[in-house]
């Protein structure tokens, strides 16, 4: 069981989160940072035929204003990432050693975010 709350130090733009419990079963929870509009879904499963899934998502919400009617709306983006391991083949180590890579993959510097969002691949 992770601790409740996980507070996440403060990376600017990003503020400190500081990420409560609000709902929680045997598979996952989810969790709030209130006042800063963020949250994460956390989900496990076994899969058919053995092995494990295992999700996060990040979300951040905000009013915004909409520039085509000029209302404001409430908008929410999110970045997410799925773990599936095989049933067999790879330990904990390995999986961890893999998303270490996709993490290191994604800020490299001819990758980074940035480029991402601007659709290049």
């Amino acid at each position: 069981m992770l601790a409740d709350p996980v507070v996440v130090t403060a990376a600017s733009p990003t503020p400190e989160l500081t990420l409560s419990i609000v709902k929680q079963d045997g598979y996952g929870s989810e969790r709030k940072d209130g006042p800063n509009g963020y949250s994460v879904l956390t989900n496990h499963s076994y899969q058919k035929g053995g092995g494990d899934k295992h999700y996060v998502q990040m979300t951040s919400s905000l009013n915004a204003e909409d520039p085509f009617s000029g209302s404001t709306r409430k908008q929410t983006a999110s970045v997410s990432i799925t773990i599936v391991r095989p049933a067999f083949g790879f330990d904990d180590t390995a999986m961890v050693a893999l998303v270490t890579a996709l993490r290191d993959y994604v800020y490299d510097s001819q990758v980074t975010p940035a480029k991402l969002l601007q659709f290049q691949s």
